[in-house]
């Protein structure tokens, strides 16, 4: 009996600690501008939110213009999160109508956080910072075996129309819709990457460059990841992009002047791009990247490489706040990889956190002249 006794204890202890450590925090958004049938859904930064996919988690309507979900969550978590209808085109804006920052909780008891919309994204024309700096084509719909379809974007620098005898290096950047026009954008900002490479180049401190922007596609968490679709999407921009933009555009076509970048899980496909095909491509920006987060690790190909030297570069960034401070231990543990490997710090990778910085776009935009200097800048 005793050993039982202590048999059931062992079984309820981690249940005990569980409850101690877990908070319910409940959901309740009042919306009265609103029809009762309508869907409303919560999105953020964690599985149990949709990973920021504006339509995956539902709220309940539970009276008239009133819905609701509770979550369990674990104590001193810290949550960032939006509301929407079911797109971005329609998540609530403040009651300037204006797109708000992402809100943020930290889970300290249990919570009932209540939110009163008046207005929506589609409801209103609101106000977006930035605008299209220069010269952007677009080509639309580009197929791939085993991906979706999407389309590309083109900027072209300064002087690009003028002397046609000029050849330029080029940057393929993901999630396209982010980089170029805030109209565009998932939160209304843009990367402002037209704007930082044209002021660059004025100035003299970089290399005039072609940047082409592959837009993402609702299979993006498959298609920026190691398994069979992630290397469809590779072999799309290997045989499909690149060849076209090649031809269609005046590239220096060798690997010294090709580089790849994307954030997130983007930096996470960059680097493997890079890494698969270092006889396309010799430089990889990886900002924010998911290099090695939950279930993700893309470090031990790195350790696992026996093979000869590849000649790449590397840019890390991350900020220490919201989901990027996840990002920091695994973007480390790669750079640890590489550095075992016989890459240098500063000579072949940068490496810069931002303590400012969040995982969005405008901390993107705040930083990316860093990679532009390191990967095309001109050396005095």
């Amino acid at each position: 009996m005793i050993a039982l006794k202590k048999l059931i204890l062992i079984f309820l202890l981690p249940l005990t600690i569980f409850a101690q450590n877990s908070k319910v925090v409940t959901f309740r958004i009042l919306a009265s501008n609103v029809p009762d049938s309508s869907i409303i859904y919560i999105s953020g930064n964690l599985a149990e939110l949709g990973n920021w996919q504006p339509d995956k988690t539902p709220l309940e309507h539970i009276f008239p213009n009133l819905w609701e979900k509770k979550f369990n969550f674990p104590k001193d978590l810290k949550i960032e999160y939006k509301i929407t209808l079911g797109s971005w085109n329609t998540e609530a804006l403040n009651e300037k109508g204006e797109v708000p920052p992402n809100s943020r909780l930290t889970v300290k008891n249990d919570t009932v956080v209540e939110i009163n919309i008046n207005l929506w994204k589609n409801q209103v024309k609101t106000k977006l910072k930035g605008q299209i700096t220069g010269r952007v084509d677009t080509y639309a719909n580009l197929k791939g075996q085993g991906i979706l379809p999407r389309d590309i974007q083109v900027w072209l620098p300064p002087g690009y129309e003028t002397d046609t005898t000029v050849h330029y290096p080029v940057l393929y950047m993901q999630d396209a819709q982010n980089l170029f026009d805030p109209a565009t954008s998932s939160f209304g900002v843009d990367w402002q990457i037209d704007e930082t490479a044209d002021s660059l180049i004025r100035t003299g401190l970089i290399n005039p460059l072609i940047i082409v922007g592959l837009n993402n596609t609702e299979w993006r968490s498959s298609e920026y990841a190691e398994n069979d679709t992630g290397y469809a999407y590779m072999k799309f921009v290997i045989n499909k992009v690149k060849p076209f933009i090649d031809s269609t555009y005046r590239t220096m076509k060798n690997p010294e002047n090709t580089a790849i970048g994307g954030s997130s899980l983007g930096g996470l496909i960059s680097f493997m791009l890079a890494w698969n095909y270092p006889d396309v491509f010799s430089m990889a920006m990886c900002v924010s990247p998911a290099l090695k987060i939950f279930k993700i690790d893309y470090v031990d190909n790195v350790i696992n490489y026996n093979g000869i030297h590849k000649n790449l570069k590397f840019y890390f960034d991350s900020g220490t706040n919201s989901l990027d401070s996840l990002m920091v231990p695994g973007t480390l543990e790669m750079i640890s990889a590489l550095k075992d490997k016989g890459y240098k710090m500063g000579k072949d990778i940068l490496w810069y956190e931002d303590t400012t910085g969040s995982h969005n776009e405008a901390s993107w935009a705040r930083r990316v002249w860093r990679p532009l200097l390191f990967f095309f800048g001109i050396k005095n």
